[in-house]
């Protein structure tokens, strides 16, 4: 474990120094570091560093991803700041297309915002029960190219706080956005990671 900018990380597998590839994992509200790790353990090969901070609170903005931008100021802000940095300090010693983001829930919002303001070749970008952050209708006219980075977006299709038309927004977006798409919804699914989507994420880990 380690403290960078305040943030506590929570660190898995190889030292970032040594590694060859590396995973960030963004918790959702409400949880923890520790439990988005669980995903990292399940998925871990030789080599690869895995990364995950832990939010404030437990939770990286106030108000639910849907909600005016301005509404989850300056958290938001602030949380893109660090997941910037947190690459930032990941491609020190890793190059951003053997980096991987992930995130669960308001975890997964946060990396589908910060990928898609950011975007550019990486490893893979996974959101798991998550969107594009602001209300319907949010303009979507980000700037830059995923220059087919592959993404993955997995969600229940009756998910209780991620309605099924944000997830496929987002995979729009992204395709839009020169992405190597594939949208999963799983009928009548908790708000929770599936076994089928662990395993697309181990695929994706060890395709890098």
């Amino acid at each position: 474990m380690s403290i960078a900018h305040g943030q506590r990380i929570v660190e898995g597998g190889e030292p970032l120094a040594s590694a060859r590839a590396a995973m960030i994992l963004l918790h959702g509200r409400g949880a923890s570091a520790e439990d988005i790790m669980t995903i990292a353990s399940e998925v871990q090969r030789p080599g690869w560093a895995y990364l995950a901070p832990q939010a404030a609170g437990n939770a990286w903005y106030p108000n639910p991803f849907t909600a005016p931008l301005e509404s989850n100021e300056p958290y938001l802000s602030a949380a893109l700041g660090m997941v910037s940095r947190l690459v930032e300090q990941a491609e020190d010693s890793v190059p951003a297309q053997r980096i991987i983001l992930l995130g669960f829930s308001q975890g997964g919002c946060l990396t589908l915002e910060w990928a898609a303001r950011n975007a550019r070749r990486y490893g893979a970008v996974v959101g798991l029960s998550a969107g594009l952050i602001g209300p319907d209708g949010t303009p979507r006219d980000y700037p830059d190219d995923f220059d087919a980075t592959p993404v993955f977006l997995g969600c229940s299709d009756v998910d209780p706080y991620i309605q099924k038309n944000r997830v496929v927004e987002a995979g729009e977006v992204f395709e839009r956005m020169g992405a190597g798409v594939a949208v999963r919804l799983y009928p009548g699914m908790a708000h929770t990671v599936s076994a089928e989507e662990i395993a697309t994420v181990r695929a994706l880990v060890e395709s890098i």
